[in-house]
């Protein structure tokens, strides 16, 4: 197990703000050997694809540019002319093939650690020209091991080039006895061929290192125990974060709250100041339950989805104080109002018959507050009764 410069062990996770901030100090995963594999695996690919094209361009290049005539050699102006033209001339040959180079030394980092830009990676520090520090990292287990990796690295690219070179030597030799374009097109060839061996070692090579390289900077950003108190402290233990947190999690169980509202039977009301949205299922539930609840702010916005959505408001202020104090969201009443709420759904439930088959509207209820809820209905700070 890790340890920190404290001798703790680095057992924990690391954090979101710890992952974020070692991002923007440029502190991702990455491996040059995968970087290099693409590299040489575009080239190839491009050699494959406009490799004859680049051949023959290349041949007409040196055509042209490597017979000048004897007005050109002694004329410096004409020299510098024609050394320019055929500068410009062999660049933009190779443009697409730098275009395609340039598209992987961007893009081949992004797909291990995603992109990272730090301004801290480039800035130049001091410490970072202290020879003992840097004697440290050489002679260290990880230094030994980065000389390990580096040694098989070149043994096994060496060993690849050198079978490609010893299979094909004839055909080396015999380019000095061909013409130039038939030259340069086997050449071309040979140089295809062996950049296609050497991705396939290459990929080799990556397959180790990548896994090694994420896996080692997972291992790096672990945090000891004191490290994630500590860092909880820092940013929740802050008042302006700690109000942001409970400001976030009222909106988010309010938004849910709301949802809950069109399925209510019944808003009580008080009719301003409160509000509890209730539903009865006899099927289904032992008692009513608390759907939603609110004062002022919320109590109104209670009332604005229920009549939205064309939910029962009845005002009973008394009922409206002693469901809002002692009931919590998504909980049953207490057995103590069981009577006055049954009053309160009989009516909405007779009242919906009415309203479905006819008939005569029944007697709006008042129900009595049980002598046990009565300090609830006048609770110290509450606006006055409503009627």
């Amino acid at each position: 197990m890790a340890e920190s410069e404290t001798g703790q062990e680095r057992s924990e996770e690391p954090t979101a703000k710890k992952l974020e901030d070692a991002r923007k100090k440029g502190q991702i995963a990455r491996s040059r050997d995968f970087n290099t594999m693409v590299i040489i695996a575009l080239a190839a690919t491009a050699l494959i694809m406009t490799g004859h094209v680049m051949v023959s361009d290349l041949g007409e290049i040196m055509s042209r540019y490597f017979q000048p005539s004897r007005a050109d050699i002694y004329d410096p102006v004409g020299v510098l002319r024609w050394f320019y033209a055929a500068i410009l001339d062999g660049v933009w040959m190779l443009v697409p093939f730098l275009a395609l180079m340039l598209i992987g030394t961007l893009f081949a980092p992004i797909s291990i650690g995603g992109w990272a830009f730090s301004m801290e990676t480039i800035t130049p520090k001091l410490s970072k020209l202290n020879p003992i520090k840097g004697l440290k990292k050489v002679f260290s287990a990880k230094g030994l091991m980065e000389l390990v990796k580096a040694m098989a690295k070149f043994f096994l690219v060496a060993a690849v080039a050198l079978i490609v070179i010893w299979a094909n030597v004839d055909e080396y030799l015999q380019l000095g006895n061909m013409p130039m374009k038939a030259a340069l097109v086997k050449a071309g060839e040979l140089l295809t061929w062996a950049f296609l061996l050497v991705t396939i070692a290459l990929m080799i090579i990556s397959a180790i290192d990548v896994p090694f390289q994420i896996w080692d900077h997972k291992k790096q950003m672990k945090m000891t125990l004191q490290e994630v108190k500590d860092e909880m402290k820092d940013t929740e233990g802050k008042p302006e974060v700690k109000a942001k947190i409970r400001q976030t999690q009222r909106q988010m169980a309010e938004a849910r709250m709301m949802e809950a509202v069109p399925d209510a039977d019944v808003v009580i009301t008080n009719p301003t100041h409160f509000a509890v949205a209730l539903k009865y299922d006899p099927e289904n539930m032992r008692a009513p339950l608390v759907l939603a609840k609110g004062a002022d702010l919320v109590a109104a916005n209670i009332r604005r989805v229920a009549s939205a959505n064309e939910i029962l408001l009845l005002e009973t202020p008394p009922l409206a104080r002693a469901l809002y104090h002692c009931t919590e969201i998504g909980q049953e009443i207490p057995h103590g109002l069981y009577v006055a709420v049954a009053q309160v759904l009989a009516y909405v439930f007779q009242l919906r018959e009415v309203q479905k088959n006819g008939g005569e509207k029944p007697t709006r209820p008042a129900p009595e507050i049980p002598e046990a809820f009565e300090k609830f209905v006048h609770m110290p700070g509450d606006a006055p009764l409503e009627s």
